[in-house]
């Protein structure tokens, strides 16, 4: 694949971090690496926003923000209230192509969950990727709840005709309940799509040089890396 979306089943639950594994394993398999930030919310001038953190994590990246918006807020919102413009479907998915022709791989992080607005037109990341013809690769917890998650996004994706391309736990807890064992083999289900990994707790934390050295085992073959499911779920009693 040329150009990923990364997108998810909420906010704060792994996104930038699993983006930077995917970015890390494609850039230690020799392959150049470019991380689309459509819309950054909640971030000031001058400060470090989640591409900055991708290239962190993952060195070597280029890294390009459309628009920034200083309050936490959906896009959208972000944008009105602060009176600038905002990000629309068509420009995520001509920026992409451009950085497509120049990068072997395009990863797009969205804001939050797959249909929040960009714009007062009700444009999503869905659309972009829609424009793009792009898989959609879906972070999920990893705790109660997540099913549910899962199976709307899922829908979602599938309504609009548009190819998920799995699941990744965006942070695996260091001592998983029964929930976060038995959702290991029930995400896959309620998906419909397979589960391609599950990031560490605390991942983000690493020294980018134990990030990168550590991201393959992270994340499944189909993502380059070497992580199994069946294994991973054994080994935890899932």
């Amino acid at each position: 694949m040329t150009i990923l979306v990364v997108s998810g089943t909420g906010t704060e639950i792994g996104k930038t971090v699993v983006t930077a594994a995917v970015a890390a394993v494609a850039r230690a398999g020799g392959r150049s690496v470019a991380v689309l930030k459509p819309a950054q919310t909640g971030v000031g001038p001058g400060e470090r926003g989640d591409a900055d953190e991708v290239v962190r994590l993952a060195g070597g990246v280029t890294a390009l923000e459309l628009a920034r918006y200083p309050e936490p807020l959906a896009p959208d919102t972000a944008a009105r209230r602060a009176g600038l413009a905002p990000v629309r479907p068509q420009e995520v998915a001509e920026a992409a192509e451009k950085l497509a022709t120049e990068h072997d791989l395009v990863l797009i992080e969205g804001a939050g969950g797959l249909l929040v607005r960009f714009d007062a037109d009700g444009g999503t990341l869905a659309d972009a990727a829609r424009l793009l013809g792009a898989p959609v690769l879906v972070v999920a917890p990893a705790g109660l709840g997540t099913l549910n998650m899962a199976t709307l996004t899922g829908e979602g994706l599938r309504a609009r005709g548009l190819e998920q391309a799995g699941v990744v736990v965006g942070s695996w807890p260091r001592e998983p309940g029964l929930a976060e064992r038995c959702n290991l083999s029930d995400l896959p289900d309620a998906a419909g799509a397979p589960l391609l990994g599950a990031v560490p707790q605390g991942a983000g934390s690493l020294e980018p040089a134990v990030f990168r050295a550590r991201a393959r085992d992270w994340l499944a073959p189909a993502l380059g890396g070497s992580w199994n499911a069946a294994s991973f779920t054994a080994s935890v009693g899932g």
